[in-house]
């Protein structure tokens, strides 16, 4: 993945063209575009390579299952032109093993979901957040996700991760600082509601990347 601005676009919109109109006029200050369910369910899987066309798509389906079906899951994903999946670490090793095994056929992505951005997330995902780093950097993914409304956090999972890269949701609308979390050892910021809910998207977009690049 390119590291020019380190901003990601959380595509959490429901409308076909709307997405495409948006991800068209971003694009310049854009190392990715994250999509999930909402987008995916709305406007079939196709809508992944079409985004595809403006920057890589980061699929954020959370893939949570036994080893076969995760496989599948990330199977369809990447066939479908997704650079990345996001996973969870939660079901163990050997879902993780399997995730890491298919990206590596395609030679695509993998970040692993540590520690979520939302305050319901401390209620169960912060105790075991290290260990699950732990493993997944064992278990040789691209990366993890750690969150930007807690970037204390972040200092915590990158001293376990080392050099594995950081993608850190949470900005804008949650909270987040965009600054804050870069200097908290992120690698990329994840932005969805402050760019895709602006009147101009492409100049939020740019004044997130701008903030990025000033600390950098």
């Amino acid at each position: 993945m390119k590291k020019d601005t380190r901003l990601i676009l959380a595509m959490d919109v429901t409308d076909r063209d709307a997405a495409l109109d948006i991800a068209e006029k971003t694009a310049p200050y854009l190392d990715a575009v994250k999509v999930g369910y909402p987008l995916v369910l709305a406007a079939g899987v196709d809508i992944i390579s079409e985004m595809a066309r403006f920057a890589p798509v980061i699929a954020d389906f959370k893939v949570a299952d036994i080893p076969n079906t995760d496989r599948l899951i990330l199977q369809q994903a990447y066939r479908a032109g997704a650079a990345a999946v996001i996973v969870h670490a939660f079901t163990g090793r050997d879902s993780l093993e399997a995730c890491v095994a298919e990206a590596g056929k395609w030679n695509r992505d993998v970040f692993v979901v540590t520690e979520m951005s939302h305050p319901g997330a401390a209620d169960f995902m912060v105790a075991p957040a290290e260990d699950m780093a732990r493993m997944a950097a064992g278990c040789g993914v691209t990366g993890v996700v750690a969150p930007a409304t807690r970037p204390e956090r972040v200092k915590t999972i990158r001293d376990v991760v080392g050099d594995l890269v950081i993608i850190s949701p949470g900005v804008g609308a949650q909270g987040g600082s965009a600054g804050d979390t870069i200097r908290s050892g992120a690698d990329y910021v994840i932005v969805g509601r402050s760019i895709y809910q602006s009147p101009d998207p492409a100049a939020g977009a740019k004044q997130i990347a701008d903030e990025i690049l000033s600390v950098l």
